[in-house]
C-alpha cells in the first residue's frame, strides 16, 4: 500500500540549494499541526493558554509521577521537542519505547524526535516500524517522505507523499510538504500549483498561506507574495509575516547560485 524502504544507505547530510529553501524546509517534517510561529517567527496565535514553558513543566510531572504511562512520556518528549530539547527527547523516548516495545504511538514519536534532532537515517529507520503495510498512518508517511527530502532522496520522497495523499485526498499539510519538496528539486512551477491546491482547502493552517506566499515571491509576484502573508490576520501579525516574507526573499536574492547550506527539520509532526 505504501513503498518500501530501501536497505539503509551511509547517513547522508542533505544540503539545499539556497538559503530560503533551507528556511523553507524548516516545516517540512510531516503534518503541520502546530501554530504559525513554529515556523515563520511570527507573532503566532495569541490565544494560546499556556507557553511551552508551562507545558514541559506539566507533561515532566505527569511523567515522573507516572513513569509506566506510556502517553505521559509520549507527551513530555513532545513538550521536550517543543523546547527545544531535542537531545533529550530522543533520549527519554528512546528509553521509553524500550519499555513499551509495541506501542506504535511511542514508536513514531522517537522517530520524529530522531528527525528534529538530525539523525535522519535513524528516524527513518524508526519511522519504518511505526507502522505497517496493512496498517499504513499517513501523518507517518508524510514524516517519512520529509525525512527522505532531508537526506536528498526527493523522488522517494514524493512517493511517500503519493500513499499518505491516497489515504486523505488533499490534505494540506501532505500537500504542503509535497510542494516543499518541489522547492528543493527547484520546481517553483509544481511548488505553487500544489500549494495553490493546498490554500483552497478550509483546513489548511497559516503555515500553509506563507509557504504559498515565499513561493509567489520566489517567482517574482510580490505583490500577491505580501497580499497572501497578511490575509487573514490581525494588522500586528500582518506585519510581521511580512516582514518575515521580505527577510526571507531578501536572503535568496543575496545568495549566490552555488552557495549550499544545510537545513534541518524545526519540528516533526504530532
Amino acid at each position: 500500500m505504501y513503498p518500501s524502504l530501501p536497505r539503509p544507505l551511509g547517513f547522508l547530510r542533505f544540503r539545499a540549494v539556497t538559503a530560503v529553501s533551507a528556511l523553507l524546509i524548516l516545516g517540512l517534517c510531516g503534518c503541520q499541526t502546530d501554530g504559525l510561529s513554529d515556523v515563520t517567527g511570527s507573532l503566532g496565535d495569541k490565544a494560546e493558554k499556556t507557553s511551552p514553558a508551562q507545558s514541559l513543566e506539566v507533561a515532566r510531572d505527569r511523567y515522573r509521577s507516572h513513569p509506566e504511562d506510556a502517553s505521559a512520556a509520549l507527551n513530555y518528549g513532545k513538550a521536550l521537542r517543543a523546547t527545544g530539547q531535542r537531545s533529550q527527547a530522543v533520549a527519554m523516548l528512546e528509553q521509553a519505547t524500550i519499555a513499551h516495545p509495541g506501542d506504535k504511538a511511542l514508536m513514531a514519536g522517537f522517530g520524529r524526535a530522531l528527525a528534529d534532532n538530525g539523525n535522519f537515517q535513524q528516524a527513518l529507520e524508526v519511522l519504518g516500524r511505526a507502522h505497517s503495510p496493512d496498517d499504513p498512518d499517513w501523518r507517518i508517511l508524510s514524516a517519512q517522505g520529509a525525512v527522505l527530502d532531508q537526506l536528498g532522496r526527493g523522488e522517494e520522497a514524493r512517493q511517500y507523499y503519493a500513499s499518505a495523499l491516497r489515504i486523505v485526498p488533499d490534505e494540506p499539510s501532505v500537500l504542503s510538504n509535497l510542494a516543499l519538496s518541489y522547492v528543493l528539486s527547484k520546481d517553483l512551477a509544481k511548488a505553487e500549483e500544489t500549494l495553490r491546491r493546498a490554500n483552497s482547502r478550509p483546513d489548511a493552517d497559516q503555515r500553509v498561506k506563507l509557504n504559498l506566499a515565499l513561493v509567489v515571491g520566489l517567482r517574482g509576484n510580490m505583490a500577491e507574495a505580501e497580499s497572501l502573508a497578511k490575509e487573514g490576520r490581525p494588522p500586528e501579525e500582518a506585519a510581521a509575516n511580512v516582514a518575515y516574507l521580505k527577510r526571507m526573499l531578501s536572503k535568496q536574492a543575496a545568495a549566490k547560485p552555488a552557495a549550499a547550506v544545510t537545513a534541518r527539520p524545526e519540528r516533526a509532526a504530532d
